[in-house]
């Protein structure tokens, strides 16, 4: 007898099982999560894999999301704890890694989360070598210099997420202190992820306006309106989050998200994301810095040429050190 499926459906041809589209993200906690929803809902995949060593939470992540399938586009939500299952993918968001605990130094998290990407990249590139691979976890610029020793791709495809969402941060609040939407307000944060991060006040503006025209001293210490806590929200604007909810997770998924749709649909946008910038404003070591890069099919194709003034170039060698004292001493 006939099944229900027979009765309805006539095959014509067999399904092309292989996706072009797909995305894989390892790590299914709260960063994880907002980077999966953030790409299912701007449709940018046609296949999302997950990857987690926590069996029960993989298998409930992965329900609730393909129970949501009605209202997005994708057409393929699988998981497992086994790498073969991220076969195929064009991008890779490893947001995997140990959280710092009581009374640990930064280093001993940083080996923690490299002794981590020991075991996930080799099976990562060994199932997709043509992947790009998008970093997320912290300290984001480290171990994406890990990664890329790890995996050996080229530098075009090993990618920080890096200062994206520091950039976005900065927009909001300029755009909170002038009372513009942050798509008009335009500028830069590069360098470190984090508390050693630069930002361009040079290059601030609004319709083409350059805000230090009007303010020579915005951003400085002798500036009256002092634009300079800007940038300190910034930087505090993670610890802030982290206090009150234990996390960041939502700005995150969505940074994720706008850098993955400038890969998969090669749109050749800038980004201010993490790559290798030794040559580059006299950094001389192996280290990745987010400066200003154009994202497409292939990766990261060019590299922005910013003119630094002099103040901005010493405190973008200043974080290449802070990093580089950290780095020196990794071993893997």
């Amino acid at each position: 007898m006939s099944t229900v499926k027979e009765q309805l459906i006539t095959n014509l041809i067999a399904e092309d099982k292989i996706s072009q589209r797909k995305i894989t993200v390892v790590g299914t906690g709260a960063v994880g999560m907002a980077c999966a929803i953030s790409v299912l809902l701007k449709d940018l995949a046609d296949e999302l894999a997950l990857v987690d060593v926590e069996e029960n939470r993989l298998k409930g992540e992965t329900m609730d999301l393909q129970h949501g399938s009605l209202f997005f586009n994708t057409s393929k939500i699988v998981s497992g704890q086994d790498y073969k299952i991220t076969a195929n993918s064009k991008l890779v968001i490893v947001t995997a890694g140990a959280r710092q605990q009581k009374g640990e130094s930064r280093l001993a998290l940083v080996q923690r989360n490299v002794n981590i990407m020991k075991t996930i990249i080799p099976a990562i590139v060994h199932n997709s070598p043509d992947c790009k691979l998008l970093i997320v976890s912290n300290p984001v610029d480290i171990l994406t210099y890990v990664v890329w020793k790890i995996s050996g791709l080229p530098a075009t495809r090993v990618i920080g997420s890096g200062c994206n969402l520091d950039s976005a941060r900065f927009r909001y609040l300029v755009g909170e202190k002038l009372g513009v939407h942050p798509t008009s307000c335009h500028g830069w944060i590069i360098g470190e992820h984090g508390d050693s991060s630069v930002p361009l006040w040079s290059g601030v503006n609004v319709a083409g306006v350059a805000l230090k025209t009007l303010n020579p001293n915005l951003g400085s210490d002798s500036d009256k309106e002092q634009w300079n806590n800007v940038h300190r929200q910034v930087v505090e604007s993670a610890y802030e989050i982290i206090k009150l909810k234990g996390y960041t997770s939502w700005a995150i998924g969505l940074s994720v998200a706008d850098l993955s749709g400038s890969i998969l649909k090669n749109l050749r946008r800038v980004h201010p994301v993490s790559t290798m910038v030794k040559g580059l404003y006299g950094v001389k070591e192996e280290i990745f810095l987010s400066v200003p890069c154009v994202l497409g099919r292939n990766g990261i194709s060019d590299i922005v040429k910013v003119n630094l003034n002099p103040e901005e170039e010493a405190l973008f060698k200043k974080s290449a050190k802070t990093l580089w004292d950290v780095q020196k001493d990794l071993t893997f």
